[in-house]
This record gives C-alpha cells, sequence and structure tokens, in this order.
C-alpha cells in the first residue's frame, strides 16, 4: 500500500509539471508569435508612413504645378480678352481704313488725270494694279496699304527729278515718236528726234504747244543733263504761270 501510494503521489506531481512546461511552451509560442506580428506590423507601419510621406511630397509638388497653372490659365484667359479687344479694334480699323485706301486710289488716279502727261501707261498701269489689289483677299491689308504709300510715294518723286524718255507724241490726229523732257512738274517739253521742232505741254490748253527754236538748244541741254551725259547747269526755258496768278 506504501509503495502504491509513492507512486500515486509522484504521478500527481509530475501532472502539474508537465502542465506548467506545456503552458510555458505554449505561451512562448504565442508571444514569438505575437513578436512576429509586432514586427511584421512595425514593417507595414514604416513602409506606410514611407509611402505617406512620399505621397505628402508629390501632394506638394502637384499643388504647386496646379497653382502655376491656375496662374498661367488666368494670364491666358487675360491675354485672351486683350486679344480679343485688339481684334474687335481691329475690324473696326478695317472698316475705316479700307475706304479711305480707296479714295486714296481714286485720288491718285485723278491726280495723274490733271497733271502732265509723261509716262502715261506706266503711271496709269501703277493706278490699275492698285485696283484690281484692292479687290484680292489674299492680300493683307497692310501690304495693300504699303503699295498705296510707294506709289505716292514715287509720284512725289516726280517732282524733285529731271527725266527724259522716248515715246509718242499724240496732237492733231497725228502721233510722232519725240524725245520727252520733264523737269520736276514745273514743265514737260519734247524735242522731234532730227531735233528741228521743240514744244510744251499747256496746263491751260491741257494740249501741245510748239515753241521758237530759241528753245531748241535749251531743251537739247536738258535732255542731255537727264541723261547723265552733261553736268547740271541752269536751263532757260519757258515756264507755265500757275494758275490765278497775274502774269
Amino acid at each position: 500500500m506504501l509503495i502504491i501510494t509513492f507512486s500515486l503521489t509522484i504521478n500527481a506531481a509530475e501532472n502539474p509539471l508537465k502542465e506548467s512546461i506545456s503552458t510555458s511552451i505554449y505561451n512562448n509560442q504565442q508571444e514569438a508569435k505575437t513578436q512576429t506580428r509586432i514586427e511584421a506590423l512595425s514593417d507595414e507601419t514604416h513602409a506606410m508612413l514611407e509611402e505617406y510621406q512620399q505621397l505628402s511630397q508629390e501632394l506638394e509638388v502637384l499643388t504647386s504645378y496646379n497653382a502655376q497653372l491656375q496662374r498661367l490659365l488666368n494670364h491666358q484667359e487675360d491675354e485672351k480678352e486683350s486679344i480679343q479687344k485688339q481684334m474687335d479694334s481691329l475690324a473696326a480699323t478695317q472698316r475705316e481704313i479700307i475706304p479711305l485706301m480707296l479714295r486714296m486710289v481714286a485720288s491718285l488716279q485723278e491726280f495723274i488725270a490733271l497733271d502732265h502727261p509723261f509716262l502715261p501707261e506706266e503711271r496709269q498701269l501703277r493706278v490699275t494694279q492698285l485696283q484690281g489689289l484692292m479687290d484680292r483677299a489674299d492680300v493683307s491689308i497692310g501690304e495693300k496699304y504699303r503699295r498705296i504709300l510707294e506709289a505716292y510715294q514715287i509720284e512725289m518723286e516726280y517732282g524733285r527729278t529731271i527725266e527724259t524718255y522716248r515715246g509718242e507724241l499724240k496732237a492733231d490726229s497725228n502721233s510722232r515718236t519725240v524725245d520727252f523732257l520733264r523737269v520736276g512738274r514745273v514743265g514737260l517739253y519734247y524735242q522731234t528726234l532730227d531735233q528741228q521742232e521743240v514744244g510744251e505741254w499747256s496746263r491751260t490748253t491741257r494740249g501741245w504747244q510748239t515753241l521758237s527754236d530759241d528753245y531748241n538748244l535749251a531743251i537739247r541741254k536738258g535732255l542731255r543733263i537727264a541723261r547723265k551725259q552733261s553736268a547740271p547747269d541752269l536751263l532757260y526755258l519757258p515756264i507755265p504761270t500757275p494758275q490765278g496768278v497775274a502774269p
């Protein structure tokens, strides 16, 4: 009986120990799992923190970029409004300048018709080209205006130069080839090719009239000066009296 009782006592004592050891092992295993989870959560938290910081930086950059874009859009809107105002102003200017240019071309044509009849074909062709240019949609208003001013400039130059050219003299239903001498816009003269006859354009009669042989030498001299065959010199030529001024 004593031996049996001791054996039972030893078995009874071993069971709590085994349970304690099992519990300890279990707890250690649980702690290891918990530590593993904690480490995993720490790594995940660290990764999420880094992602948050990266996203925060990207958000800051995007916010700054969007603000810059907004400023650009606002500036573009201001530019668009300014351009629209300029276009409206340009349209109004075009409505005003086109009639002005048409009047300038018409005035140029009238001026040439009333002026001395020198280089008639060349000058009339210039006006005709301007009239055709005004009807063209593929030519800018600036180019049209430039060409008109150029034509006016050419006409102004005629008043400051001396020139000679050969052409047809039409008078009394006859036509003869002569040498013309233009002295500015003061006078227009001619001399026949045989140098036997000279004449001038009369503003009063709007026609050609012959001059005395006394002017033959002066006109011949003027022709040589205009051709740069002789040095500039005084020319004794008849000058028409301005209209409205007593002789």
